[in-house]
């Protein structure tokens, strides 16, 4: 007999510490639903970028703004106007000052910008930088384009384009990370892999049109019989493509381009460029904005070696050409 009440008051206090850790998991539950995963609309969190009237910061601003939709919290979007270090110097200065929530940061100048930027971080400001790193500063993670290994996919696509024989040029933006990185992927593929290829000239576009198609036209008449330009951004490319038609080699130029505005869209349709590398623009912008949340809230600590918040995040790269450019177009 007390064997058998034993057994029942065993199961009793069993039973017992069941529910007590069923409802202590549905009270975290709904604390981290409650609090953790929605903030509030005080909360403000900043995108930092340059040349801010382009075409190219609309997906990432977009997917910012989407993940503030979710989480319940606001966003802003500054930047410097112009293609100008100092400018965007001066942004990030003011945008620290008014001490937000947190930021998210695409530097046109890695060096130029750390000390800025670090100064943030110390601020216990949160910070991560997409689309162009800033690899020796402070901040938490970086998101965006493995941009060496769009350089290595830029020359397979060029190498194919051109039965891989020819002389091929590079315009691209010389200061800032990501383009160095496109560039020097594009090289060392060329190099490397097709012999019969080679890069013979490099300039600097500025990230501008009108600049990138003269120092294309500069190229065209330095290198007759040049067979590819590749342009490490959208400005670049339209620019060389406007070189192409002025001396009437859309038929025997290839070009390929970066990033997905309508200008490099509407000219790939008609032939002028031949591909451009689609970023994955949105889900810089959106994740971003979620990691930013996480390091704010102390989801997770900066410094936790556990942290699911890695320290760089791919966003990947699509070849677009004339078979698929029209599911580029926004819908």
């Amino acid at each position: 007999m007390k064997n058998l009440l034993f057994v029942y008051l065993l199961l009793i206090s069993l039973f017992v510490l069941y529910v007590y850790h069923y409802q202590a998991n549905e009270l975290t539950t709904q604390e981290w639903s409650k609090n953790e995963l929605q903030g509030n609309m005080d909360e403000t969190y900043v995108m930092v970028t340059f040349q801010v009237g382009i075409d190219y910061w609309k997906r990432a601003l977009k997917g910012f703004e989407d993940a503030a939709g979710a989480l319940n919290v606001s966003v802003e979007y500054r930047g410097a106007r112009e293609y100008d270090v100092n400018e965007e110097i001066t942004v990030l200065e003011q945008v620290i000052a008014k001490n937000p929530a947190g930021i998210a940061i695409s530097t046109m100048d890695p060096e130029a910008l750390s000390s800025v930027i670090d100064k943030a971080v110390e601020a216990d400001i949160p910070v991560v930088m997409f689309d162009a790193d800033a690899p020796e500063s402070k901040a938490f993670t970086f998101l965006g384009t493995n941009n060496y290994h769009a350089g290595e996919e830029a020359a397979h696509k060029m190498a194919a384009l051109v039965n891989e024989k020819g002389k091929v040029g590079v315009i691209t933006q010389p200061y800032q990370l990501n383009h160095q990185e496109r560039t020097q992927g594009f090289q060392d593929t060329i190099f490397l892999e097709y012999p019969e290829m080679e890069v013979v000239s490099i300039k600097n576009g500025r990230g501008d049109q009108s600049e990138s198609k003269l120092v294309a036209q500069d190229m065209i008449t330095e290198f007759p019989g040049l067979v590819g330009v590749f342009a490490t951004e959208a400005n670049g490319g339209v620019g060389v493509g406007q070189a192409s038609l002025t001396n009437n080699l859309e038929d025997s130029l290839k070009i390929i381009s970066f990033d997905t505005d309508k200008g490099t869209l509407d000219m790939i349709q008609d032939g002028v460029i031949s591909a451009t590398l689609a970023q994955g623009t949105w889900d810089m912008g959106y994740w971003s904005l979620q990691f930013l949340f996480h390091l704010q809230h102390k989801i997770v600590e900066e410094e936790d070696a556990e942290t699911p918040l890695p320290r760089y995040v791919d966003t990947g790269i699509t070849i677009v050409t004339q078979k698929n450019v029209d599911s580029y177009y926004p819908q």
